[in-house]
């Protein structure tokens, strides 16, 4: 149920399964984890960019699907593979922006809380309702509450009701907030400002704002250290100093 087309460094990755409101059947998981690993590998990427094809993002997992979950180490398996899927998407080592219209529920509004940025037109709502059929939410709400008001996020989980994009963005939920069919642009937007910039010095940003505040800070000292003895950072510098644009070469 995957999309993929890559322009100007940029991996645009489709949720294509619109007559289902892109719900997320067992596969996806997979299939997701696999998608990754090809764009960790290909030069080609330097930003992926998430969005949903139809009228949504998606609804999340694919409800149908769970009556074959028949037992509970099925079950548990079912949530290994999406707990998977959610941990490459968040230590995906490239940005990642979510670009979202319409709903973002469950699943799938746990992707957009593991995403680097998310990019919301007016039509979009998020929520998490799992509580509403017995479940709770995955890994992906351990990354929301580090990102939003703890407050909201136990509204979303506890109620199961949605937040309007502008009630998400005040929330913390999401970066921008467009008009209505924007969100991909914009992402592309986006997109193309961060491949644009050295991709060894992106990468151990996010390293970096993903970890802890003590790791973090140690991991920091030793990175930024490496990093001034690239020759994108030389480059950088001379291009500075002698005002013009930098031409980086990822090394």
């Amino acid at each position: 149920m995957l999309k993929v087309a890559v322009e100007d460094g940029i991996a645009l990755v489709g949720l294509d399964r619109a007559d289902k409101l892109n719900a997320l059947p067992c596969e996806f998981w997979t299939d997701i984890q696999d998608l990754l690993t090809d764009a960790e590998a290909a030069e080609a990427v330097r930003v992926l960019v998430l969005y949903g094809e139809g009228r949504c993002f998606s609804v999340g997992g694919d409800i149908n699907g769970f009556g074959e979950l028949s037992d509970i180490p099925d079950r548990r398996r079912y949530q290994e593979l999406a707990f998977a899927a959610f941990r490459a998407l968040e230590n995906f080592p490239k940005p990642t922006i979510a670009a979202v219209h319409g709903y973002a529920l469950g699943g799938g509004c746990e992707l957009t809380m593991v995403s680097d940025v998310v990019v919301a037109d007016r039509t979009a709502e998020f929520g998490t309702p799992e509580a509403s059929v017995g479940l709770m939410p995955g890994l992906g709400v351990v990354r929301g509450r580090a990102n939003t008001n703890l407050h909201w996020m136990k509204y979303l989980v506890f109620t199961g009701e949605r937040l309007s994009a502008e009630d998400a963005r005040l929330a913390g939920l999401v970066n921008f907030v467009v008009p209505d069919g924007q969100h991909v642009e914009e992402a592309k937007r986006l997109a193309r400002l961060m491949a644009a910039k050295p991709a060894t010095a992106l990468r151990v940003a996010k390293r970096i704002l993903s970890r802890g505040s003590d790791e973090g800070y140690d991991y920091a000292v030793e990175a930024t250290a490496l990093l001034h003895s690239t020759e994108d950072q030389h480059e950088g510098v001379a291009a500075f100093q002698q005002r013009r644009a930098p031409k980086f070469s990822d090394r």
